[in-house]
C-alpha cells in the first residue's frame, strides 16, 4: 500500500501545480488514483468507499493555504483521514492506544486469531515488551491443545523473552488450563497472564465456541485480535467473525515487514472498531512496536518515520561501547579491527540498512535506493566473517597481516584474498580518519573547513 499510494500521490502533486484551489475535477482525478492504490493494497471495498467519501467531503472547495499546491493540500486531507481510519480519531487526538492493565493482578490478556497469524510468537513478543517497557512480572500459558508443537513453541519463546511459562498438555481441556493458570498467577503474584489460544486454518463454530468459553472463564481486561497483515481481502471476513464472537479491545498486526500490501491495517480497524495497538515488524522477539496511526500514515504517504528510525538506532546502540570508542579515539590510542567489528555488529543490532531505509522519507529513500541494499548487507556480513577469521592478535595489530596470513584468513572466511585486501584498505581509510580526529585533530579539520571558500568561519 505504501509504495503504490506514495507513487500515485507524488505524481498527482506534480500534475496539480499552478492550480489555485481544489475543484471537483482535480479532486476526482486524485481520488481515482487513491481508490486504485487502496484496492490494489487489498483494502476491503466498503472501507475504500467510506474513506474516499470522507476525503472528498473534506477536500471539496478547500482553499489552498500559503505556498501549498492543491496536490499538497489534498495529500494533507488524505493523511488526516488515514490517521482517523487507523486510530479512530483525527490528528491532534491520541493516535496511540496503550494496553489497559488497570485490573486486580493478574491482568489477563487473551490472544485470539487464526492459525498462522503468528499468535504464539506475538505472545512472547508482548511478554518481552511488558517486562522491559512496563516492568511487569509475566506468565504465559497455551490453550492450544490441538497442536502439541504450539505448547512447546510457547515454552521456548517465553524463556527467550524472559517470562515464566505455565505448563499445559494436549490431554487437557482449554477451560481447565485457564483455571489452573489463573490460580497459579494469583498465588505467585504475577502482574500479567498472557493466554495463547488455539487457531484454525479457517473460521469454524468449534473455535468460536471454545474462545467464547475461555473469555467467560478468564474475564480478560484485554482481548487482542492477532491478524496477519498479508491476509489481504479475507482479513475483513476473519475480523467480522471474531468481532461477533468476542468483545475485542485491540488488534495486533503481524508480518508488516513482509511482502504485504498493508490493506489489513485499514480494513480490520474499520470492521472491528477496535484500535490497532501493536505491529509486528520482524521475526525477532524485539520486533514488536507500539502502533502509532499518525506515524504509520506518514510511512504510507512517503513522509517516512524519523522518530521510529531514531528509536531503532537508540535501542540498537551499545552506549557504553560507543563511549569507550569515543574515549579511545580522543586519546589517540588507535582504532583497531576489534573496533571496526564492533561498528559492523552495532549496525546489525539496529536492524540493518534495509530496515533503516524503510523509515526514511520517500525522497531520501529514493536517493539511497540507488545503492543495492541487499548487496551492501551481504558485504557487511562478509567483512564480519573476515574479521572473525583473524586471531585476537591480528585484530589488535593489523600490520602483522601479510600474504600468508591473508590466505589463511580468506580460507577461514570462505572468500577470495582480494576481498581480505579490500576490507583491510577500507579499515585503513577509517583508521586514518580516526587518527585525524584524535588529539585535537577534529578542531584542526573544522578550522580548515572554516577557511574554505563559501564556508562560515568557526568561532575558535
Amino acid at each position: 500500500m505504501a509504495s503504490a499510494l506514495t507513487d500515485k500521490l507524488s505524481l498527482l502533486v506534480k500534475q496539480m501545480r499552478g492550480q489555485a484551489r481544489m475543484t471537483e475535477s482535480n479532486v476526482q482525478d486524485m481520488l481515482r488514483e487513491v481508490r486504485l492504490a487502496l484496492l490494489e493494497a487489498d483494502v476491503a471495498l466498503p472501507v475504500v468507499r467510506d474513506f474516499i467519501a470522507r476525503v472528498k467531503d473534506k477536500a471539496m472547495g478547500q482553499e489552498v493555504v500559503g505556498s501549498l499546491s492543491p496536490g499538497q493540500a489534498l495529500v494533507a486531507v488524505v493523511n488526516r483521514e488515514l490517521v482517523a481510519t487507523m486510530a479512530g480519531s483525527d490528528i491532534g487526538s491520541a493516535t496511540v492506544s496503550e494496553l489497559n492493565l488497570a485490573a486486580q493482578p493478574p491482568a489477563v490478556i487473551l490472544m485470539a486469531g487464526l492459525q498462522g497469524a503468528g499468535k504464539t510468537t506475538t505472545t512472547a513478543k508482548l511478554a518481552k515488551h511488558l517486562i522491559e517497557k512496563r516492568k511487569k512480572k509475566v506468565l504465559t500459558v497455551s490453550g492450544d491443545v490441538y497442536r502439541p508443537a504450539a505448547i512447546e513453541q510457547l515454552k521456548t519463546v517465553t524463556a527467550q523473552a524472559g517470562a515464566e511459562w505455565f505448563p499445559s498438555s494436549a490431554d487437557q481441556k482449554p477451560r481447565d488450563i485457564a483455571f489452573a493458570a489463573l490460580d497459579y498467577a494469583k498465588k505467585h503474584h504475577f502482574d500479567v497472564l498472557l493466554v495463547d489460544t488455539a487457531g484454525r486454518l479457517g473460521i469454524d463454530e468449534v473455535l468460536m465456541n471454545e474462545i467464547r468459553e475461555l473469555h467467560a472463564v478468564l474475564n480478560p481486561i484485554e482481548t487482542l485480535f492477532v491478524v496477519d497483515a498479508m491476509q489481504g481481502q479475507d482479513a475483513i471476513n476473519t475480523a467480522k467473525a471474531f468481532k461477533d464472537a468476542l468483545p475485542l479491545t485491540g488488534i495486533i498486526l503481524t508480518k508488516l515487514d513482509g511482502d504485504s500490501r498493508g490493506g489489513a491495517a485499514l480494513s480490520v480497524r474499520h470492521i472491528t472498531g477496535a484500535p490497532i495497538k501493536f505491529a509486528g515488524t520482524s521475526e525477532k522477539l524485539d520486533g514488536l512496536e507500539i502502533f502509532d496511526a499518525e506515524r504509520h500514515a506518514g510511512r504510507v504517504l512517503g513522509m517516512g518515520d524519523i522518530l521510529a528510525l531514531v528509536e531503532q538506532v537508540t535501542s540498537g546502540v551499545d552506549v557504553a561501547a560507543a563511549q569507550k570508542l569515543a574515549e579511545k579515539v580522543k586519546s589517540g590510542k588507535g582504532f583497531d579491527l576489534n573496533d571496526f567489528l564492533s561498528q559492523l555488529q552495532q549496525m546489525k543490532q539496529m536492524g540493518g540498512l534495509a530496515s533503516m531505509m524503510e523509515k526514511l522519507p520517500a525522497a531520501m529513500a529514493a536517493k539511497a535506493g540507488q545503492v543495492d541494499m541487499g548487496r551492501a548487507e551481504k558485504d557487511m556480513r562478509r567483512k564480519e566473517g573476515i574479521i572473525l577469521s583473524m586471531t585476537p592478535l591480528e585484530r589488535r595489530k593489523p600490520d602483522l597481516i601479510k600474504a600468508t596470513r591473508k590466505r589463511r584468513i580468506a580460507g577461514g572466511a570462505g572468500v577470495q584474498v582480494q576481498e581480505v585486501n579490500r576490507m583491510l584498505n577500507e579499515f585503513e581509510q577509517m583508521q586514518g580518519m580516526m587518527k585525524k580526529m584524535s588529539g585535537g585533530g577534529m578542531m584542526k579539520m573544522m578550522k580548515k573547513m572554516g577557511g574554505m571558500k563559501g564556508m562560515p568561519k568557526m568561532p575558535f
